[in-house]
């Protein structure tokens, strides 16, 4: 299954899960936990996992070490802190709201972390009405771990994103191999892959598209409505890339974006 509704691979605690192998590849998950105070405990095994809280703050308890997320209201309203856990963790996760942990099967063991929002690189990309809000908390250049890449996504309503479209499933001097999740807030909005792999969904808050490989894009917010999708890639290189190839029928779109820019002001909050 490849578009995932919400609620249809809820386990508890999950409302989402999604590991390498329900998904049928190798390297990358995500799950999505929602909290009313409580507290829940899991290993993250053979996995580096971030704790990123969507909606909500929460309190990061591992190894003999605690970390306070003070959170956001929303993803809609600013960018937020978050934590690293590495592979062969123990850890306690309470609070309120909504939280999303994405995950990579790893080798190398890195250190329990805090990333502060303030440290995360925000940028505007595309311009016109494929304009969009791009937080890189976990690019490989922001934030170092073993496998795991992670970024949000915000898109005004009545933009398109992730485009023009792209992939990253073919080894080349420009191109990495990376599998890769959309999970998506707000909406309604639309998801497209193609190329060796077909989707085309209407997407809101919950749901999420997998992409084992194909040109992924445009993802479309509808008129009226903001689009948020938390991309998490993982893949078998040493070096964590986010090596792309556009689709060469629109390739061309990109050269057009210097002359209707207008301004570099982020939508949704952030410092560019």
């Amino acid at each position: 299954m490849t578009y995932i509704p919400a609620g249809t691979t809820a386990r508890k605690p999950w409302s989402l899960e999604i590991t390498p192998r329900s998904a049928g590849w190798t390297y990358c998950g995500l799950r999505v936990l929602n909290l009313s105070g409580e507290s829940v405990e899991f290993d993250t095994g053979g996995e580096e996992m971030l704790v990123l809280p969507l909606s909500g703050s929460c309190q990061v308890e591992a190894d003999g070490e605690r970390l306070e997320l003070s959170g956001r209201p929303s993803v809609f309203q600013s960018v937020t802190d978050f934590a690293y856990l590495p592979i062969g963790t123990t850890a306690r996760l309470t609070g309120h709201g909504r939280f999303a942990l994405p995950s990579a099967a790893a080798t190398r063991t890195f250190p329990i972390r805090y990333g502060p929002a303030e440290k995360v690189p925000v940028e505007t990309r595309g311009a016109g009405q494929s304009t969009r809000q791009v937080n890189n908390f976990c690019a490989p250049d922001a934030f170092d771990c073993d496998k795991l890449i992670s970024v949000e996504v915000l898109t005004p309503g009545g933009n398109w994103s992730s485009y023009p479209p792209h992939k990253h499933d073919t080894l080349s001097e420009r191109e990495a191999v990376l599998e890769e999740i959309y999970y998506f807030e707000g909406g309604p909005g639309y998801q497209r892959v193609y190329g060796g792999h077909e989707v085309l969904a209407e997407v809101s808050a919950g749901d999420a598209v997998l992409v084992p490989r194909g040109y992924h894009g445009p993802s479309m917010a509808a008129p009226g409505y903001d689009l948020y999708y938390l991309n998490v890639l993982a893949g078998p290189a040493e070096k964590r890339s986010m090596a792309f190839c556009d689709d060469p029928r629109h390739a061309w779109i990109r050269g057009t974006w210097d002359a209707q820019r207008v301004d570099d002001r982020v939508p949704f909050g952030g410092t560019p």
